[in-house]
């Protein structure tokens, strides 16, 4: 876990990766000073992750779901980003941005001129947002989508385009594609809220087409060996339904494969909570996911995330994983992986200070002496 490790171009201090973890610090979807203490202070390459994907990023107004979370679709982002990297690069890190449309998981506040979010079809999310109203946040019912155009798909993918390169101007590292936890792209993916019946709508060649199309214009944008994607096979997370993961997602990888990706981010289980959750009939089969991208040709390194401790990350190697992935645990230990090394206690994080508000529960957490 504690050994340096090549991940695409990006080679990395120690196989622990901080996760990406929204906390609504960005009015006006700008990144603040704030920000960039946050995440230098996670960067240390010996008690820090070797790695850092920030919290989801709004490659559009449009891809907003939550009050006071970044973008980077303009310029004014990506200079506000810059004093980020910078910092972050200072102290020895690297820094990957998550690159983020939520799709139908938006309100009707969030989005321009209060039209309606999109989704690949006229379905509500059983879910909620974050508004944040004079600095208080408040869990709300996500607003009716409406159905994409076909006609509107080749912008959202340009989006997507734009926004990597937006990143490297910005300093970043490289990207990581957000394909999980039923945003956008994940809801094209599953047949609980894709009910097209176009070329993105049905098969399951046809619900992947947009999150494939996406990567390959990200990877001709930037190289593949700089671009990552996040998947969540069987997350319930943002009323994400499938009954038919295993097949579906054993394509998608099979297809990424050739894309010669820096990285594969897999979430194991429910996002958050059981790592054993299932959808269908069948238990989810992770190790031969992994096998099936690697039969595929695929060499992008294999990260695992979800509830991981000590043991089950260390585990987690042993079994084939080249990276192991930490979130919640990294909010209250900016030198969590220090922690880790020397089996210290960890800081418990305050709930209250998750989403939304100032330095504290974000940057005031004790390192260890």
């Amino acid at each position: 876990m504690f050994e340096p490790f090549q991940v695409g171009s990006i080679q990395v201090a120690n196989r622990v990766v901080m996760a990406p973890l929204t906390r609504n610090r960005a009015p006006g979807a700008l990144p603040t000073s704030l920000m960039a203490t946050y995440y230098t202070q996670r960067a240390n390459p010996v008690s820090g992750a070797g790695l850092i994907v920030t919290e989801a990023t709004a490659i559009s107004h449009q891809g907003q779901g939550y009050s006071d979370v970044p973008g980077i679709w303009s310029e004014e982002q990506v200079k506000a980003w810059r004093q980020v990297t910078d910092a972050v690069h200072a102290a020895g890190g690297k820094i990957v941005v998550q690159l983020w449309h939520v799709g139908r998981v938006s309100h009707v506040n969030l989005q321009p001129d209060g039209q309606a979010p999109v989704a690949p079809s006229a379905i509500q999310a059983k879910t909620k947002t974050v508004l944040i109203r004079d600095g208080v946040p408040s869990f709300e019912d996500t607003s009716m989508p409406r159905a994409l155009r076909l006609d509107e798909l080749p912008g959202i993918v340009n989006d997507y385009r734009h926004a990597a390169k937006n990143a490297i101007a910005a300093g970043f590292d490289g990207v990581e594609v957000h394909g999980a936890n039923g945003y956008l792209l994940d809801q094209f993916m599953r047949s609980g809220s894709n009910t097209r019946t176009d070329a993105y709508g049905g098969s399951i060649e046809n619900r992947s087409r947009l999150l494939l199309e996406v990567m390959t214009a990200v990877a001709q944008e930037i190289g593949g060996d700089r671009v990552g994607v996040r998947l969540s096979p069987v997350t319930p997370a943002n009323d994400a339904q499938d009954s038919l993961p295993q097949p579906l997602f054993e394509y998608v990888v099979e297809k990424l494969a050739p894309l010669n990706l820096a990285f594969l981010h897999i979430i194991e289980g429910s996002t958050g909570g059981e790592r054993n959750f299932q959808q269908g009939e069948q238990p989810f089969d992770y190790a031969q996911l992994h096998q099936h991208y690697k039969s595929a040709g695929g060499q992008g390194a294999w990260m695992v995330n979800n509830n991981l401790t000590a043991e089950l990350a260390t585990q987690s190697l042993k079994s084939g994983a080249d990276l192991v992935a930490f979130g919640r645990p990294f909010i209250a230990n900016p030198d969590l992986t220090r922690r880790l090394r020397e089996g210290a206690p960890l800081n418990k994080p305050d709930r209250a200070t998750f989403y939304g508000g100032n330095e504290k529960g974000y940057t005031d957490y004790p390192f260890l002496p």
